[in-house]
């Protein structure tokens, strides 16, 4: 779906077709036919569209016949329903900035867009494409800082399902977590060296706009913030995983330990039982308190052997 926006006043409008300082927006559902279209009526480089689509692009710009093309990572819910699943996914998002337009491109659903395009966003406008390009940098890593502060309130909460139930459900959903920091650490990494050079070779132009600068300053800034915060977050992830999967296994050594003891005990009986049931004279045989005797002695000989292991702590 191909949609055109200009900003009036404040409000978002919706235009019928292209035209001079309007932000075209292209999100699912569309076909590789309406993008060779736009392509041509646009004179946009068709690999410009097509990278931007392709969910293992890294961040990087890129320059052709005027037409620049910044290519970013982004947080995005992951919709897959398998409990092994990252909860977390990163996807790009395609930034073409040309001479009259601005032109924003995903293959997935983008809370970072919906925001400009619910006009939540105060004092954007498309018009004004480098400021608008810096806010979309902004709230990308604000979004980045939600989505990270949601998983570490996830871990916390199955950290206490956990103390209370020890099972592999809750491990595979700290799994999954783990491999969402994965994404995230990966692209906000890759995020970082792309505002960085970006800054260093002027990329978008702003070097003479005060403002701006410091506004792509303060982004880097947030954005290696939130790189270290999903370092910090997957580490403590890690550990806490390797914690509970020591105290499963530990768990499960007491079980056997105390089944092995069970067993030990339970063997004494059999033991006296068999030794006075072997076909050879034991005083007993004629013996009408014999089984009385057999048993009372099967059972003093059990409880001492249970004392024993529980004066040495074994139980």
């Amino acid at each position: 779906m191909i949609t055109y926006y200009r900003k009036e006043g404040r409000e978002l409008q919706t235009l019928e077709a292209h035209a001079p300082s309007c932000w075209i927006h292209i999100a699912p559902p569309f076909t590789h036919e309406e993008l060779e279209r736009i392509s041509r009526q646009l004179d946009i480089p068709l690999d410009f569209l097509t990278d931007s689509l392709d969910i293992d692009e890294r961040s990087r710009y890129e320059r052709e016949d005027g037409v620049r093309l910044i290519v970013l990572n982004t947080p995005s819910p992951n919709k897959t329903n398998a409990i092994n699943a990252a909860t977390y996914i990163t996807v790009p998002i395609g930034i073409i900035l040309a001479s009259d337009y601005i032109l924003t491109i995903t293959a997935f659903e983008n809370p970072v867009l919906q925001r400009f395009l619910d006009n939540k966003i105060k004092n954007f406008d498309p018009a004004q494409r480098y400021d608008f390009v810096l806010k979309l940098l902004e709230q990308n890593v604000y979004y980045f800082l939600t989505c990270l502060k949601d998983l570490n309130n996830r871990r916390n909460q199955i950290e206490k399902e956990l103390y209370e139930a020890s099972g592999n459900t809750q491990l595979k959903q700290l799994l999954s977590m783990e491999k969402s920091l994965v994404y995230f650490v990966t692209s906000l990494s890759a995020n970082d060296l792309l505002m960085m050079k970006m800054k260093r070779t002027d990329f978008l132009g702003i070097r003479d706009d005060e403002d701006l600068v410091d506004l792509l300053d303060d982004i880097v800034i947030d954005n290696g913030q939130a790189n270290e915060m999903a370092n910090v977050y997957a580490s403590i992830l890690s550990g806490t995983m390797n914690a509970f999967a020591s105290i499963i296994s530990n768990n499960l050594n007491l079980v056997i330990q105390r089944l092995t003891l069970i067993t030990i005990i339970l063997m004494v009986p059999t033991l006296v039982a068999s030794f006075f049931g072997m076909n050879i004279p034991n005083g007993l045989e004629n013996k009408s308190i014999a089984f009385p005797v057999i048993l009372i002695l099967s059972i003093i000989l059990s409880v001492l052997v249970a004392w024993i292991f529980r004066r040495r702590r074994l139980f």
